[in-house]
C-alpha cells in the first residue's frame, strides 16, 4: 500500500474511534486511567470487616475519581477495597455482613447507578456499553412477562363422560 492509502485508512479509523465531544486524546486518557488504576490497586490493605475502614476507603476512592476526572466504577470500587465483585454483590444482597455492610454498599451502589444513568441520558456512554453496565452491575434486564391463560373451548367440564357427551353432541352427521 502507498503511504497515501495508509494515511486515509488511519484518518477513517480515527474518525470512528471516539465519540464526538469525548475530549482528550486516547493516549492521554489511557495514561490517566492506568495511573488511576495503579494508584487504586497499590493501596495498603484494610480490614474489610471494619465498616469504618470500608467507608473511609470508599470515600477515598470517590474523591480520587473526582480529583482525577474519572468516572467511578463498580470494578474500581472493588479494587480500592481489595475485594472482587462477587463479594461486593454478597454484601449488597445481605448474604454476607448484612448487619454491617449492606446499607453502606447499597447506598454507594445507588450513587454509582445514578452516575451511570446520568451519563447514559447525556450520551456520554455508548449505548451498548451502557446496557452492558446496567445489566451486569445494576440489575437491569430485558424481559417481557407473558401470562398464558388456558383457553378450553369445551368449557369447564370436569367429568370425562360429560366431555365425551359434549363432543358427541357437537358432531354433525350428514344423512
Amino acid at each position: 500500500m502507498k503511504n497515501e492509502e495508509l494515511t486515509d485508512i488511519g484518518q477513517q479509523v480515527a474518525k470512528r474511534g471516539r465519540p464526538k465531544g469525548s475530549g482528550g486524546s486516547y493516549v492521554g486518557d489511557a495514561r490517566k486511567y492506568i495511573r488511576h488504576a495503579l494508584s487504586t490497586m497499590q493501596l495498603a490493605p484494610i480490614d474489610i470487616a471494619d465498616i469504618e475502614q470500608v467507608k473511609k476507603r470508599v470515600d477515598w476512592y470517590l474523591v480520587a475519581c473526582l480529583k482525577e476526572g474519572i468516572t467511578p466504577t463498580v470494578s474500581g470500587l472493588c479494587c480500592s477495597l481489595g475485594i472482587d465483585r462477587k463479594t461486593l454483590y454478597r454484601w449488597e444482597q445481605g448474604i454476607y455482613r448484612e448487619n454491617t455492610h449492606q446499607a453502606l454498599i447499597v447506598k454507594y451502589k445507588r450513587l454509582l447507578e445514578e452516575l451511570w444513568e446520568t451519563q447514559m441520558v447525556e450520551g456520554q456512554i455508548h449505548p451498548i456499553a451502557g446496557i452492558f453496565l446496567g445489566k451486569n452491575h445494576f440489575g437491569y434486564a430485558d424481559k417481557q412477562d407473558i401470562i398464558v391463560t388456558p383457553n378450553n373451548p369445551l368449557g369447564e367440564a370436569r367429568d370425562p363422560e360429560e366431555v365425551r357427551q359434549r363432543y358427541l353432541d357437537s358432531v354433525v352427521v350428514d344423512e
